[in-house]
């Protein structure tokens, strides 16, 4: 049941709230003079009794007077007009979501007719307002049957008004694509393993192919045959067969010679550890350690659906990795597409050697301008940075600042990790090429971004060790309690903001 977001000229709404942006210089609030006079005064009274001011986080919430069909006002505090930008609108989409589920109101309208004081014009804050409301709306219930979910939303109609209806729809249209391919994301991630092993998974990213993606899927005999070792390995051990997804989309403009942006995701649908099985407790969480590959499959959508003039690739290594009679044991070495041999002295150090492979293949292939992979990769990052930001690898400074700044726009924020030599020689192995753990325990996430530098050309490539952020115990304004799509927003901006052709 989706919330249904619609865009109109400013009337009082004949049932549900009615809600208005209030900031904290009283001449701005030009919403909140209308409405007062339509509830002769009582509104005024009733921000002055509860002293409330318009401070950003704030709402005030009032039964509608007689002479009113609405039910109920809310206001919606904005804080400081110089302050209220595109972040702020959305946010205050998430608020004003979470505000009218509490209450169980179904249906609203906000009125942003007046807010052309601020940076941003009335047809921007609208489209933004409704872009935070439906990534807040997000709920994960296709496997409560009997009972419904506890946190449910029951908002079913959220009008947007303002004097120019049709412009916010034309700014909302590709917002709403990035908000598709959020949801896709999560869906994924939230779906159990035995659901959504690699075949599934690769089912599921060829619905790309409706948005004009062009989706190829390879299968264990293709792999082989290129030489995917480290890949195969990791799958060994399951009955679920490993796929590679490959999916184009090719939006740049024709006269621009353009070589194609590639993200790459580690896609492990279920991670036991394998051989170095990890401990029970906790060992559920690891339906989400395919976050990467939900991550880039969720990106391709959304550039896709709002026609990113841009030329992108997204491949994603998928397999299941599970101790059994065939599994790969430690201490077993394998010999990877790009010809270098690899020591596993640890089998749950499984997500580095898929993207070693579906790396190499990538630049092999495509030939990309740059390389953005992502991964759950390590406990380590956890221990680094929390559930904050995610940890960021890079070997170009251009790269990284890009991501930084884009992260900050979207609050998917990401923290620059050091890349030195000195980590390198850590992974250099006594019978191989190099092995898949440092010696120690020490600057575990980075030595895994030492591991995959080494499959890595010269071209500018970032890793995204996503593994604090791809799943979230507690919601925050857009983001609700589960799989969060941490990823697809920032990278979307990341091409939006640098890559497309003009």
């Amino acid at each position: 049941k989706n919330m249904n977001i619609t865009f109109a000229k400013p009337s009082y709404p004949p049932t549900g709230a009615y809600i208005v942006l209030a900031w904290e210089e009283t001449s701005a609030n030009r919403a909140v003079e209308a409405l007062n006079r339509k509830t002769r005064g009582t509104l005024k009274r009733a921000m002055a009794s509860e002293n409330f001011t318009g401070k950003n986080g704030t709402t005030l919430t009032l039964l509608a007077p007689t002479g009113l069909r609405a039910q109920r006002i809310i206001l919606i505090g904005a804080g400081k007009i110089k302050d209220f930008d595109v972040r702020e609108a959305q946010s205050a989409g998430g608020r004003i979501l979470s505000k009218l589920n509490s209450l169980g109101i179904k249906q609203a309208a906000v009125n942003v007719e007046f807010v052309s004081q601020t940076a941003l014009n009335a047809a921007d804050c609208g489209a933004h307002i409704a872009f935070g409301a439906s990534l807040a709306s997000y709920r994960f219930g296709l496997y409560k049957v009997k009972k419904a979910l506890t946190n449910q939303v029951v908002v079913r109609k959220l009008a947007i008004m303002g004097s120019e209806p049709s412009k916010m729809r034309s700014r909302y249209k590709p917002l709403s694509a990035v908000a598709n391919g959020v949801f896709f994301t999560r869906d994924l991630v939230s779906e159990p393993a035995n659901v959504l092993f690699p075949a599934e998974l690769a089912t599921r990213a060829q619905a790309l192919s409706d948005d004009g993606v062009k989706v190829e899927v390879l299968g264990p005999s293709k792999m082989k045959q290129l030489g995917m070792g480290a890949l195969l390995g990791v799958a060994q051990g399951s009955v679920q067969e490993p796929r590679l997804v490959v999916m184009r989309w090719d939006g740049a403009e024709k006269d621009a010679e353009q070589r194609p942006l590639a993200f790459v995701g580690k896609g492990v649908t279920f991670d036991t550890g394998g051989i170095s099985i990890k401990p029970s407790a906790g060992m559920g969480d690891m339906k989400w350690d395919m976050g990467g590959a939900g991550v880039v499959i969720g990106l391709m959508r959304a550039l896709a659906q709002r026609k990113a003039k841009v030329n992108a690739v997204g491949v994603v290594g998928l397999v299941e990795n599970m101790p059994s009679g065939n599994a790969q044991r430690p201490g077993d070495i394998v010999t990877s597409m790009s010809g270098q041999t690899i020591e596993v002295l640890n089998t749950d150090a499984e997500g580095r050697l898929v993207l070693a492979d579906a790396i190499w293949y990538t630049q092999k292939r495509f030939k990309p301008r740059l390389t953005v992979d992502l991964a759950t990769l390590t406990g380590a990052i956890i221990v680094s940075l929390g559930h904050e930001r995610a940890g960021l690898f890079s070997n170009n400074d251009a790269l990284t600042n890009e991501l930084v700044e884009a992260g900050n726009w979207v609050d998917e924020k990401v923290w620059p990790m050091p890349m030195d030599d000195e980590y390198d020689k850590d992974m250099d192995s006594d019978i191989a090429d190099v092995q898949n753990i440092g010696s120690g325990r020490g600057a575990g996430s980075v030595t895994a971004a030492k591991f995959i530098e080494r499959f890595v050309d010269t071209t500018p490539w970032a890793h995204l060790d996503i593994a604090g952020v791809t799943w979230s115990k507690k919601s925050k304004k857009l983001v609700p309690r589960g799989g969060t799509g941490f990823g697809v927003r920032l990278l979307n901006r990341l091409v939006a903001n640098h890559y497309e052709t003009k």
